[in-house]
């Protein structure tokens, strides 16, 4: 059978249209969807680009251990979405430290995204998004080392410098036998190396770290507080409006729902809900 040039062009035109339609947009691993630039953000902090600040390490929230060798993760791929819908194709991912974050001393970002529980104190500093996610106060101790609800108030417990977790082990729990540390990631360091016997912070961090731990650690017991976590904006900037109407459509069209099942729930092998509640 033979082809002539025109039909054999027009093959070749029809299969490029196929693959381009099926072919996914994405940024980093992170498929978006929509219209790029259908919710464009006035003037972006640095040109050209999508900026977004987190404090490393946040495994299966943001899944690297340096803003370079992250591609995915939850709060990774929310980025990526606004980030498109917003008018970029390119999201530039900055790590700072967890007390200038909170307190507002960072600038030149678009948002913050690091599992961060909106407070009325942090208002005073920040604007906040609206809220994408619901979390609990979790204990997380080693599998070797038994703690209840009872033994938590005579045990050693490390707290984050500036979390809610940190407040709530002193102003609700009441307890006196604490260390406190400027990060997550050394906080289960000095869990792993028995200075202290659990570690109290949301429960959506604490399950995070059964999975780096290798099974190592494990939650005992939670929480129930109400908190839910949103995105810093720096107060009064002009995009901040845009960048809420995009989360509430992530939220309503079930974007966050699907990224919530595929981050959080398929890493951690386990629903919060089934994580016992312990009494305050």
């Amino acid at each position: 059978m033979k082809f002539t040039k025109i039909a054999l062009l027009a093959a070749a035109g029809l299969m490029a249209m196929a693959m381009s339609a099926s072919a996914a947009d994405m940024i980093g691993k992170c498929e978006v969807t929509g219209k790029k630039g259908s919710m464009p953000i006035a003037k972006p902090a640095k040109a050209g680009q999508f900026t977004v600040e987190t404090n490393l390490p946040g495994p299966v929230w943001w899944n690297g251990d340096t803003p370079e060798t992250i591609a995915d993760g939850m709060e990774y791929c929310m980025s990526a979405q606004i980030a498109w819908l917003a008018g970029f194709d390119k999201l530039a991912v900055v790590n700072t430290d967890w007390d200038p974050l909170i307190a507002g001393q960072t600038h030149d970002f678009d948002v913050a995204f690091s599992q961060i529980s909106i407070t009325d104190e942090r208002k005073k500093v920040h604007d906040f998004s609206v809220p994408y996610f619901n979390s609990d106060i979790g204990v997380l101790i080693r599998k070797d080392t038994p703690v209840d609800e009872k033994s938590i108030k005579k045990v050693k417990v490390g707290v984050q410098q500036s979390t809610t977790g940190m407040a709530f082990a002193t102003d609700k729990l009441g307890l006196t036998n604490t260390q406190v540390y400027p990060d997550q990631g050394s906080m289960f360091a000095a869990l792993n190396a028995k200075q202290i016997d659990a570690a109290i912070t949301d429960t959506s961090i604490v399950l995070a770290q059964t999975l780096e731990s290798k099974g190592s650690n494990i939650v005992a017991g939670q929480y129930q507080t109400g908190e839910t976590y949103g995105g810093i904006y720096q107060k009064g900037n002009a995009n901040n409006a845009t960048i809420d109407k995009i989360i509430t459509a992530m939220v309503a069209d079930g974007t966050i729902k699907k990224l919530s099942e595929k981050y959080l729930a398929a890493s951690w092998g386990k629903d919060p809900a089934t994580v016992p509640v312990w009494k305050p």
